[in-house]
């Protein structure tokens, strides 16, 4: 069963006759093909792909599973979408609610006279909760290309090499790896500045007792990987040696609490208690991790706030961290796919606390 046929298999339970897909996330996520421009209509009767002259060559080689038409100025694709919705009687139409704005919300009542716009966005988010083994592979792949990227950016720091010249050489290396594109901007931040847990990277030279924290992943036949290591240079004092074994403590804590059907915040609160312990709970603002797949953040999440179970086959961060104000940070992350009785590890780093010399 391909992801359009199950798409169509939860229509009845979400009250719907049709699902209309304009978001390019949940349109690769539907078709496996990647374009700018693109209109995906699901219904019980089969499923439509809809996009423009830039793209229809490619996505009619590409796309298995819908068909495949071209639309033009004359013939738009929210027109054709409008006329065979009508001449099936598909009036109740499930929408991406929490991907449109006022403005396409708006487009649509017009275009779709005759049709009630629901409320849909969950039911594709529900469907990319659980990933599939050839989602996962592709995820490990595109987690080897960063893992290597890392090896060699391990190789060219030493003092003097500035945080942006280090996250240049993370991208660099990752593109040459084999990577489509980043999964977001690379952090890189060192010293005082990696107290900051989302610091962008500057020009501050690296130097010797610096502690810096690498978050970076990439894209590989659409999936994203993520990762973050924290190294010292030259040395790392007793509290650095201190909050790094606690992170590492706590983000160990976390995967052996991560399994299928248990609520993601009980895996972030297996992390924080241990952060705690130590005396560091005001410290660790964030969630323990979050998940991703075709976007590098996606849900379920493992924080304090998810409450809903853990489903098999989620792919989700684990990522504690430690802030010291002024000081430095520590937060390490590895990509744990959820399966029943425990998770799956699928970052290989090492993550033993390195001092490169």
């Amino acid at each position: 069963m391909n992801r359009c046929e199950r798409a169509a298999r939860a229509l009845p339970e979400r009250g719907v006759d049709a699902l209309l897909v304009l978001s390019e996330a949940n349109r690769f996520y539907l078709t496996d093909f990647h374009s700018t421009a693109g209109v995906a209509l699901v219904t019980g009767e089969g499923s439509w792909f809809f996009t423009d002259s830039r793209y229809i060559e490619a996505a009619r080689r590409s796309i298995d599973g819908l068909a495949v038409e071209e639309n033009t100025l004359a013939h738009p694709a929210l027109k054709t979408v409008g006329q065979i919705l009508y001449q099936r009687g598909l009036r109740r139409v499930g929408i991406e609610d929490a991907a449109l704005s006022l403005a396409e919300y708006r487009k649509l009542q017009d275009t779709l006279k005759g049709c009630e716009l629901l409320p849909a966005s969950d039911l594709l988010q529900q469907l990319r909760a659980a990933k599939d083994e050839e989602e996962i592979r592709r995820m490990v792949s595109a987690q080897r290309i960063a893992e290597r990227a890392l090896e060699e950016a391990l190789e060219m720091i030493r003092p003097g090499r500035t945080e942006r010249e280090i996250a240049a050489f993370l991208q660099y290396r990752m593109l040459l790896g084999g990577a489509e594109r980043m999964s977001f901007e690379p952090i890189v931040v060192s010293g005082p500045n990696s107290s900051m847990p989302h610091g962008v990277p500057t020009d501050r030279p690296v130097g010797e007792g610096d502690f810096i924290t690498m978050d970076f992943g990439c894209v590989r036949e659409g999936y994203c990987s993520d990762m973050t290591r924290t190294v010292a240079v030259g040395f790392a004092t007793e509290e650095m040696e201190r909050v790094y074994r606690t992170v590492l403590a706590a983000q160990q804590a976390g995967i052996d609490a991560a399994r299928a059907g248990i609520p993601g915040a009980e895996v972030h609160e297996a992390a924080a208690r241990v952060i705690r312990d130590a005396g560091y709970g005001d410290y660790f603002g964030h969630g323990f991790g979050h998940s991703l797949g075709v976007e590098i953040h996606e849900a379920p999440n493992a924080s304090p706030s998810c409450r809903d179970p853990l489903p098999a086959g989620a792919v989700i961060s684990a990522e504690p961290g430690i802030y010291l104000p002024g000081a430095f940070g520590v937060r390490i992350e590895d990509v744990l796919v959820i399966r029943e009785g425990g998770c799956q590890d699928i970052t290989r780093a090492p993550k033993e606390l390195l001092i490169l010399q």
